[in-house]
């Protein structure tokens, strides 16, 4: 197993168990204690877990607001099987507009084959990586926001007021039952408000790791929201709350 899958398996491990213990991880994955130390630096230094004494515990700061590759490298699976159900809901001809998340970097590849697909993402990634795709690529322009590769400002959000689309796609940070959808930081969360508002149908993509959650910024209720695809069946309470708001539930 590579240093990186094995990074990606303890932040999987760390967000079901909300802790982990140096020894337990050196007896899984057959390495010695001091390279699970070297994995733990690391990922403290991405803001994913705080270390501790024998181990580590998960971050729970509401603000929290992780790098780019940090996010990539988690729940990637579960990514993969969101973004599979996701592209069943696009046809030929589609405009969409997409946030910076890590899951929609996984749909793209799935859309290649769709004829005349028009995206306006903030992201700098997307133009980037699907630079020589069949894809009609509008860059909203903005200020460069590097630790997230995102594009925010007035400019950014000038843009995405200038199109109505067939759908936006986007994640989030947390779900509550109480408090809605929510983000872990500002200048994102502005523009996530207006993409909403510049759709027809609003598609929240959100795996299990993200329900019963908090984050610093509310987005907006649920609404606002259309379909949430998911990795799994979610629990009775969200099931309720999903049908009293006509929202269509996909695991």
């Amino acid at each position: 197993m590579l240093a990186i899958e094995r990074r990606q398996k303890i932040v999987e491990i760390i967000q079901t168990d909300r802790k982990v213990h140096v020894s337990n991880l050196s007896q899984l994955f057959d390495v010695t204690e001091e390279t699970i130390r070297r994995d733990l630096e690391k990922l403290e230094n991405d803001n994913m877990l705080t270390r501790t004494y024998g181990g580590a515990v998960l971050n729970q700061h509401t603000n929290e607001d992780l790098s780019f590759p940090a996010r990539k490298s988690i729940n990637s699976d579960l990514k993969q099987k969101i973004a599979l159900k996701a592209a069943l809901l696009i046809n030929n001809g589609s405009t969409i507009m997409m946030d910076t998340s890590t899951t929609c970097l996984e749909l793209l590849p799935i859309l290649q084959d769709k004829m005349n697909i028009t995206i306006i993402t903030n992201s700098i990634k997307i133009p980037h990586d699907f630079s020589n795709s069949d894809f009609n690529i509008i860059s909203t322009g903005g200020t460069l926001r590097a630790f997230s590769l995102a594009l925010v400002g007035s400019v950014a959000h000038n843009t995405f007021q200038n199109y109505y689309v067939d759908m936006t796609i986007m994640s989030c940070k947390a779900l509550s039952l109480d408090k809605g959808i929510m983000e872990s930081n500002e200048p994102e969360s502005e523009l996530k408000k207006s993409m909403v508002k510049q759709a027809e149908k609003v598609i929240l993509l959100a795996d299990h790791t993200k329900f019963n959650k908090t984050a610093f910024v509310k987005l907006f209720d649920f609404s606002y929201i259309d379909y949430v695809i998911t990795d799994c069946e979610p629990a009775a309470n969200w099931m309720d709350l999903f049908k009293e708001h006509n929202i269509q539930v996909i695991f």
